[in-house]
This record gives structure tokens, sequence and C-alpha cells, in this order.
């Protein structure tokens, strides 16, 4: 079930747009829109994508996460050089800078690109060119965060890695693991190894695999932040851990709902977590599939109760569990706050 766009009074709606904001949990081949997926489509002839654009929007409207990730497979056949890495990227850049998005570190599937027989040096050439095109054009920054299918297997994660290591650029800030919330317990040495060469461990687990999954990401992988996370409300201890400790979570809202984690979008566990005093960002993860978008996120958390302080202390959240240097960290916190002081004066 995928909910609709939430609707808000103009009042929010323009403070929305204004507060400047990051994403940090955002899939850069989910992020691939219908008609950047119609035209590569035609430009590498792959018969398995609709050939019209009303084709396919209707078959990007999510029905089950089956048929979710057969899109995803199959948006992935359509990027096969360092042009179409290019426009992927140059594309979501241009979207994310339109929502007010100053800063953004994107998963990357890289394993998905190695397997298919693209090397990672395609992938990086690519991506790196329109990165540093948007910071040009639209002033936004944009990171990297390669991961791989857990439920691949060990193997996959040390191939991702490798890759990673010899052809990465300094815009790698972290390693990643998602997919199915298999057991972490396997990727330890592997995550070590990445810690030891300078990257980030941001590990999705929480979202349906329970809180065991959590504690084996902090535990096991030395995760700094976690990809979803919303199954520590299940456990009280883990929640006073997360309190304590101040590890960051980063959460999607209607992704959950759109993959089952939760049952009801009323039902999000968003409200709660930030009552208990937990480090929560708002974000997307595979916009377009699941039918959202960053703005859209902020108005779903309005829908759940959040008014304007809550709403700007998600987006310093976000700014704070970053990887921004420092001096850029602080005069978007000073923005930010900025936004809600007028907010507050109106």
């Amino acid at each position: 079930m995928q909910s609709s766009p939430a609707a808000v009074s103009p009042g929010i709606e323009a403070f929305i747009r204004e507060l400047p904001k990051v994403e940090l949990h955002v899939h850069l081949e989910g992020s691939m829109q219908p008609a950047t997926l119609l035209d590569l489509a035609a430009k590498h002839r792959v018969t398995s994508v609709p050939d019209s654009l009303e084709g396919v929007r209707d078959w990007y409207e999510f029905r089950d996460f089956p048929h979710f990730i057969e899109v995803y497979l199959t948006s992935l056949e359509t990027l096969c050089d360092e042009e179409d890495f290019a426009r992927l990227t140059a594309d979501v850049a241009a979207r994310l800078a339109a929502q007010n998005v100053r800063y953004a570190e994107l998963h990357v599937s890289l394993y998905a690109h190695l397997m298919r027989g693209i090397p990672a040096g395609v992938v990086f050439e690519g991506i790196e060119h329109a990165r540093r095109e948007a910071e040009r054009e639209h002033g936004i920054r944009m990171r990297w965060v390669p991961d791989f299918p857990g439920d691949y297997g060990v193997e996959t994660g040390e191939q991702t890695l490798d890759a990673v290591l010899k052809d990465g650029p300094a815009s790698v800030i972290g390693f990643g693991v998602g997919s199915v919330e298999v057991s972490r317990a396997p990727f330890a040495d592997l995550f070590a190894r990445a810690r030891a060469a300078g990257l980030h461990s941001l590990p999705h687990a929480g979202e349906n695999g329970g809180p065991e999954r959590i504690r084996e990401a902090l535990d096991l992988l030395g995760a700094e932040r976690i990809g979803h996370g919303i199954d520590c409300m299940r456990d009280p201890a883990l929640v006073d851990r997360l309190r304590e400790t101040g590890v960051p979570l980063d959460v999607c809202p209607t992704s959950n709902l759109c993959t089952g984690a939760i049952e009801r979008i009323e039902r999000h566990p968003l409200p709660r977590m930030l009552r208990a005093g937990l480090t929560v960002s708002l974000n997307s993860d595979d916009p377009p599939m699941f039918g959202t978008d960053l703005l859209n996120e902020y108005r779903v958390a309005h829908r759940l109760g959040l008014g304007a302080a809550e709403l700007t202390d998600l987006a310093r959240n976000g700014v704070v569990a970053s990887y921004l240097d420092g001096s850029v960290e602080r005069a978007l916190l000073a923005e930010i706050d900025e936004v809600l002081e007028r907010w507050s004066g109106q």
C-alpha cells in the first residue's frame, strides 16, 4: 500500500520549502525518474521497459515489494556508460536542489553494476562528473555511500569494497549494506576493513528485521548511523542506548509504508522516536518508485502531528548526523534557525 501525497496548509508548505535540508538516505539508482528511464531504455534498446512515458509512470506505481525490485533491477539495465551515470546524477541533483536540499549522501548500488560487468571506474567517473557540475550549477554538495545486498553474501561485499578502495574518489565517505535484512554478523570483518580504510559504517538495519539487526549493526559493524532503524521502538533498552550514544537514525516514512514495515502511515513511530530523544532525520529512500520526495516526507511528518519546531528539529538532526565540514555545518544550522525564527515571528 502506498500513501497519497500529503496535503498541508499553504503556510506550512511555504515553510517546508524554505527550510534548508539534507538527505542522508536516498539511493541514486532508486531516484531515476520515469523520463530518464525511458530515454536510457531507448538508447540501449532495453525492451523490458514500457515504451511510453505514461506506461513507465504506471509501471513505477508501487504495487508490492517484488514489483518494486523488478522495477529497480530493470532500471539498472539502462545504466551502461559514463554518460548514463552522469545523466542520472545530474537529474537527481537538480531535483534535490529544487527542494532546497543543500547536501546529500547518496547510496550507490555498486555491486549491481559490477555484476553486470560495468567497471567501478565507469560508475565513479560518471557520477563524479555530474557531482562537480551540480555543485557549480546548483550549489548542492553530494557524497557517495557504495553498498551491497546483504542477502548476496560476504563475497559480494568484499568485491564491492575492493572496487571502492581501488577506484573510489575522495567523495566516497561511507560503506553500507542493504536489501533483505539478513544477519549482519558475517560482515563484521568486512566492515572493520572498511573502517580501517577511513570509510564510515552506514548500514541499513531495523526496518523490518527487528531490534537485533540494529544491535548487530552497532556491536559488529561499528555503525555510526543506522539506515531506517524504526524497529528500535520495540526494545526500550535499545532506545535508551541510542539516545545516550546519539547514534542517528535515517527514517523514511513513505518507504516504510510501501515495504510493509508499517501498516498505516498514521502508525509510523516517528513522533514517538522524537519524544524518546532519538536523533532522527527525514529521508526519501527511493523517491519516484515510492511516489514521494523529501518535501513530501516533511509533509507526512506534519500530518503525523509535528509542527514547525519539530520539523526544524528534523532538519537540524540531518545536518548534525551528516559528514558535512564543520564550518559548512555551522552555517547551515544557523540558516535553519533563521527560517524558524522568521516563521515564528509571523
